[in-house]
């Protein structure tokens, strides 16, 4: 019965089907790496997050003999995934079982037995520097450098749409005597601070718009004023004469 329940549920610490292309070897050679290998390969890492803090969550599956930290091609930063070499292929596997799949830097890490670090894998493959899917991604993803690259056309297009939304409310704001609230546009506008473009607020609107009416009613005023028919009272106001034949 044992025997039964062990072939209907996969292994934990079974290494994915992933052939890495750039091997040099076969997949024969890449799977039979793979079975004595004490190499993990870490991925869906935050940029921001250190080697520390892949030591102490990874170091309690075993004695680890070193991490080496992706790096972006060009830049030289970090870029999301690492390598964490383990003293033996035990603590790989469990690894596997007990954190793959769990948060670290509040995100969801992935971890996958590797056939071994050579030199130069360190460095991300994409056309950017950095990893692959990054360049297709076209989220916005505050933990791994904020908008994709493959975004650009998207987020010129979502800036068009909040811009003609941002018109159509102030359009219908104004038409009531009122500016555009503060809370109808904060809920749509998540992009990176540095790349927001300011809307303007309830009461910037409003008192461009006060300063606009006062303008046009002094002018009309002094207008008047200049007519010599009529008179500015105690308060500031203009008063006409009245006509002796109404």
């Amino acid at each position: 019965m044992t025997r039964l329940a062990s072939s209907l549920f996969p292994s934990l610490a079974a290494p994915s089907a992933y052939f890495d292309r750039k091997f040099k070897g076969s997949r024969q050679d890449f799977f039979a790496a793979q079975a004595v290998s004490a190499t993990l390969y870490v991925g869906n890492l935050s940029f921001f997050t250190s080697e520390e803090q892949i030591y102490q969550l990874f170091s309690k599956c075993g004695p680890i003999k070193r991490i080496i930290m992706g790096l972006d091609r060009q830049r030289r930063t970090p870029c999301g995934f690492c390598f964490v070499e383990y003293f033996h292929h035990q603590s790989a596997l469990h690894c596997m079982q007990f954190i793959n799949g769990t948060k670290l830097d509040d995100r969801i890490i992935r971890t996958d037995i590797d056939p071994g670090f050579t030199n130069d894998r360190q460095y991300g493959r994409g056309k950017s520097g950095g990893q692959v899917r990054d360049e297709y991604r076209k989220d916005y993803d505050a933990g791994r450098g904020g908008w994709g690259p493959g975004s650009e056309a998207d987020y010129a297009a979502f800036e068009m749409q909040q811009e003609m939304r941002l018109a159509k409310q102030t359009e219908t704001y104004n038409s009531v005597g009122a500016g555009v609230p503060m809370g109808a546009r904060d809920d749509y506008y998540q992009a990176e601070q540095s790349q927001q473009q300011a809307f303007p607020s309830y009461r910037s609107k409003r008192r461009e718009r006060e300063e606009e009416e006062n303008s046009n009613k002094r002018r009309e005023r002094e207008d008047e004023e200049n007519d010599g028919e009529g008179y500015t009272d105690e308060f500031g106001r203009f008063r006409r004469y009245r006509n002796s034949d109404e």
